[in-house]
């Protein structure tokens, strides 16, 4: 509420003129205040949050059988091997017979992701057929390199991608480029 003050400063001065009596105002705050917070827990009450993102994935049924697995052509298989250091080593085809010779990549558009791109034209062009991209993270690597590289193939569009087991060849290929 608003106050108006209205002592002193009245009354006659030198010179025998009647002035006017000054009133000072003060503006009571307090309903202000009280407003603001409302406001403010209104729309903390209201706002939704940014709400954590999750990628959907399927998981297999927890039983062993070999008849479940599907035999894919290497031609048109690309492996990730996830190392330290966040480093990746990628080929096409069988480790003891690649396509292509093993490349050591970072993560990031001009590293892992140009590479994705660029064989799954490739593949494409030559068998019609789309990419299959296998993931193999190493006890070396860590969990955010995976949720990057599983980040990569979501950008890339891949369709067809596993997380497999890395099997001892493929450790020791990553021993012999240093990134294990």
């Amino acid at each position: 509420m608003a106050e108006l003050d209205t002592g002193g400063g009245g009354g006659k001065h030198k010179g025998g003129k009647v002035r006017s009596k000054k009133q000072s105002t003060r503006v009571d705050m307090t309903p202000m205040v009280d407003l603001m917070f409302l406001l403010i827990t209104f729309f903390m009450l209201t706002t939704t949050l940014a709400k954590p993102q999750a990628m959907d994935l399927a998981m297999p049924d927890k039983n062993d059988n070999k008849q479940d697995q599907l035999d894919v052509a290497d031609t048109r298989t690309m492996t990730l091997l996830l190392g330290n250091k966040n480093r990746i080593e990628w080929y096409i085809g069988l480790v003891d017979n690649p396509k292509t010779p093993p490349t050591v990549e970072n993560y990031g558009k001009d590293g892992i992701r140009k590479a994705i791109l660029d064989k799954a034209k490739e593949i494409k062009a030559a068998t019609g057929k789309d990419l299959i991209v296998l993931v193999k993270p190493s006890d070396k690597s860590n969990y955010r390199n995976l949720v990057d590289i599983l980040d990569e193939i979501k950008i890339t569009n891949v369709q067809q991608y596993a997380i497999v087991d890395i099997t001892e060849p493929e450790i020791g290929l990553l021993k012999r480029d240093g990134i294990y």
